[in-house]
């Protein structure tokens, strides 16, 4: 299958060109595959002009409020293997994604495929910015609990930094690195508890994290209120503590598995198995490139549901293609915000603003 070649391949590897031909065709055999499968799916292409689909721009979209008010998948009841939830605050509605194992494997692998790229295969030594409770406590088990334990795979001898309360472990800390010493060592966190929670922390404290590689993701409003953006974020963490190895994803419940991760140029690279593509808002033709739309992804991963093509509530902006060269070849992109009045959804921002309340 095209789906096995894109995950086996060395992720950002290929021309666009060629990315993009195994891409349609692969969508174009899921948006058949979801249509047989899910009759809430089928009824939604209905409402939609038949077409020949060439083009990844063609490829039949669905908004992703959708999976907060019904709960679609194309596969039997019995074959449900696991359900996730999205971030959100009390009183939200969340989305609900339906897994059977052979998609939970796949996304699983996918994920492996990306951050290998940037971790190599060894498991590090990890510091994970959260607390232990957050993959114990079924009720706390959504997609901030689903990506700390997706990450776990890529680490060993794992130290969580923060307790309930978010308050540090700063002792426990520096024990950490003293035991690792001269390891490269694996942090974990989501964006605004990284800063707010662990970072804030230890700017002061003289602690050597030059070893270190970041990878962080989860939002960045609260921190944009604090006028910190990812340049900031960057430089902050290089002279405070040596960290220069940062690495933001952007990625959804919604399509786990389908990270879009930040390369040494500073951009987000999507990887060979999905695409974003950047539509004007008012039109919802696709954006020249350079120009601000919403964000819709595209993952050939989802199988269970009918989450290959997802017209999200992020606003974003395509900078350029990567040169598969350097290691870092897809469309090079950054997050720049959220559609207006849609609803905090990050992992970083939902805690956030749970705290604030």
């Amino acid at each position: 299958m095209i789906t096995d070649d894109l995950l086996r391949g060395p992720q950002y590897g290929l021309a666009q060109q060629d990315k993009e031909a195994l891409l349609v065709a692969e969508l174009n055999r899921l948006t058949e595959h979801h249509r047989r499968n899910s009759s809430q799916y089928e009824r939604l292409l209905r409402a939609m002009p038949p077409r020949e689909i060439v083009r990844l721009d063609q490829v039949p979209y669905i908004p992703i409020g959708l999976f907060k008010s019904h709960r679609l998948l194309s596969i039997p009841e019995d074959d449900v293997f696991k359900t996730l939830t999205s971030s959100g605050t009390v009183g939200q509605q969340l989305s609900l994604i339906v897994l059977d194992r052979e998609t939970a494997a796949r996304q699983t692998k996918a994920l492996a495929a990306v951050m290998t790229h940037v971790l190599g295969l060894a498991r590090l030594p990890m510091i994970v910015i959260d607390t232990p409770n957050v993959v114990k406590d079924r009720k706390m088990f959504s997609a901030r609990g689903a990506g700390v334990l997706g990450m776990l795979t890529f680490g060993r001898s794992h130290f969580y930094a923060l307790d309930d309360e978010m308050n540090l472990d700063l002792q426990g800390l520096k024990a950490f690195l003293e035991t690792h010493n001269g390891e490269t060592i694996l942090l974990f966190g989501f964006t605004f508890m990284v800063w707010k929670y662990f970072f804030q922390q230890i700017r002061a404290s003289g602690l050597d994290l030059s070893r270190g590689v970041l990878v962080h993701s989860g939002g960045w409003k609260k921190l944009s209120e604090e006028a910190v953006d990812n340049r900031e974020f960057r430089r902050a963490f290089a002279a405070a503590t040596g960290l220069t190895r940062v690495h933001n994803f952007y990625g959804m419940v919604e399509q786990v598995g389908s990270v879009s991760i930040e390369g040494d140029d500073g951009y987000l690279h999507t990887p060979n198995f999905a695409e974003v593509i950047i539509r004007d808002p008012v039109t919802w033709q696709e954006a020249p490139m350079g120009s601000v739309g919403v964000i819709q992804v595209l993952s050939v991963l989802p199988t269970s549901y009918p989450g290959h093509s997802i017209l999200t509530e992020d606003m974003g902006i395509v900078r350029g293609i990567g040169d598969p060269s350097t290691g870092w070849g897809g469309k090079q992109f950054e997050v720049i915000g959220r559609v207006p009045r849609a609803e905090l959804r990050g992992c970083s921002d939902t805690h956030a603003n749970e705290v604030r309340a």
